[in-house]
């Protein structure tokens, strides 16, 4: 069984080092973090703690790279000689895997996009690999990133996008899930019923479309009666913009992600 480090287990590190030991991962895990003592937690539960990240990739076999996106270049040169020939997932949003290979070209990169349901693990994980990844390896990388929710490998050129939708997805289903708990407030549920029920909607709203694969008009037509209360409801939606203002939304997220990609190539070019 392969040693798994995880390099920055912060917010979404960490997550990954729960799901894994969730799903009962038998290998060595090693979680680094500048500030160590946020990490007892996962020692007590036989990780390996370290500030060490050179320790950490050198005693990996594959190694999670859960830094911020301006820390990806120092983090890379420092961990440079401990990562050659070894996996390397990067959750570092918008960083183009280019940029990864002129740091380290003889480590194998996957560029991965998970979002913060990985903390329950229930994240959509979209990944693209380096042309260096051998079959093999994504087999062993797809049934890791499978622990955290469920994965799906695309092409490089759609990650922004994935990036903007179901990487910031949480956000915006969040602020659906607050409106239609303050609505449930305003027709006079108390505020724990009405944000139950409001979020366990939308989580089996979600589950329906995944597991009958019925397009979302379907299901939606399928609680629509005539003279009834959804029509009634969704003439109003209708009438907003509350379409229009999601598919803004992830269009804006989606160029921010492209800009955010130059910034940092710029930056690394300035510095070398």
């Amino acid at each position: 069984m392969d040693n798994i480090a995880v390099i920055g287990a912060g917010v979404i590190g960490g997550a990954i080092v729960k799901s894994l030991l969730k799903n009962g991962y038998r290998g060595k895990i090693i979680a680094t973090r500048r500030k160590i003592d946020k990490l007892k937690e996962f020692e007590k539960l036989g990780v390996s703690i370290t500030t060490d990240n050179r320790y950490a990739a050198r005693n990996s076999d594959i190694i999670f790279l859960c830094v911020k996106p301006n820390d990806v270049s120092k983090v890379l040169k420092e961990i440079s000689e401990e990562i050659e020939g070894k996996i390397v997932i990067s959750t570092a949003a918008t960083v183009p895997l280019n940029f990864y290979k002129k740091i380290v070209p003889k480590a194998k990169f996957v560029r991965a996009m998970p979002n913060i349901a990985v903390l329950v693990q229930e994240s959509f994980t979209a990944y693209c690999c380096d042309s260096d990844v051998t079959l093999e390896d994504k087999k062993k990388v797809e049934e890791i990133l499978n622990m955290l929710g469920v994965s799906q490998k695309v092409e490089e050129k759609y990650m922004d996008a994935i990036t903007a939708l179901s990487g910031s997805g949480p956000g915006y289903i969040s602020i659906i899930i607050e409106a239609l708990m303050y609505a449930g407030l305003r027709v006079g549920l108390p505020r724990d019923l009405s944000l139950y029920s409001s979020a366990q909607t939308v989580l089996g709203t979600g589950k329906l479309i995944l597991e009958t694969r019925e397009h979302p008009a379907k299901i939606k037509d399928m609680v629509t009666t005539p003279g009834g209360t959804t029509i009634e409801a969704i003439y109003e939606l209708e009438g907003s913009q509350i379409r229009q203002a999601l598919m803004k939304a992830v269009t804006e997220a989606t160029k921010k992600c492209r800009v955010i990609a130059e910034e940092i190539v710029a930056d690394a070019h300035s510095k070398s």
